[in-house]
């Protein structure tokens, strides 16, 4: 066995919290450590959302390449906690670059997946109600077109044979929903993150 593996067995008996504090200090060796442990759970979060795998790849090595440059001014208690919110906030920036709607869902589980106080039921309730007041701002066919898209899961050319559409107007009405949402569902997002604070 040589020297640098002698180390490397030395570090898989760290704990999480010894080798974040290590890491802090530009220790490689314990940044490798969690890289192995981490990086495929990471990106496994990543990609349940994106469904690409070149596009998750390159989101999961983004996060672990700022995880070692940031590595002295970020203070990590819970590195999986860190790790998970770093996976979804990176896919919301994707998502949003590429004009993608991110599914109330998913917002929702993400924010009682990381609290447990009890504050976090009036608050889910109260984001609820401003997203549902957003929806029912929409006109009519595109409300019930967004609503089968994105409740519903139905795919647009399933719309399209539901409502007796063509699947261009589906697509076309679907995409108005869509951008006049976007700005009110960013601002709900920012809430979102400030309340995870």
């Amino acid at each position: 066995m040589v020297l640098g593996e002698k180390f490397m067995d030395v570090y898989l008996t760290y704990s999480d919290q010894e080798l974040t504090s290590l890491l802090r200090r530009g220790d490689g060796r314990a940044y490798r450590v969690l890289y192995s442990k981490y990086w495929e759970q990471t990106y496994n979060n990543v990609y349940k959302r994106l469904r690409n795998h070149d596009q998750s790849e390159d989101i999961t090595q983004d996060i672990f390449l700022q995880l070692w440059l940031k590595r002295e001014e970020v203070a990590i208690v819970n590195l999986g906690a860190y790790l998970y919110i770093a996976a979804r906030n990176s896919v919301f920036r994707s998502m949003e670059k590429q004009a993608q709607f991110i599914p109330i869902a998913d917002l929702l589980n993400d924010f009682e997946s990381v609290h447990d106080h009890a504050d976090s039921k009036i608050l889910t309730v109260e984001f609820m109600r401003a997203y549902e007041a957003l929806v029912n701002a929409l006109p009519e066919g595109q409300q019930t077109i967004f609503r089968m898209r994105f409740n519903e899961d139905l795919s647009p050319d399933e719309i399209a044979i539901k409502l007796g559409l063509s699947p261009k107007t589906v697509r076309n009405q679907l995409g108005k929903a869509i951008s006049t949402l976007r700005t009110s569902m960013t601002m709900l997002v920012a809430i979102l993150t400030f309340l995870q604070k």
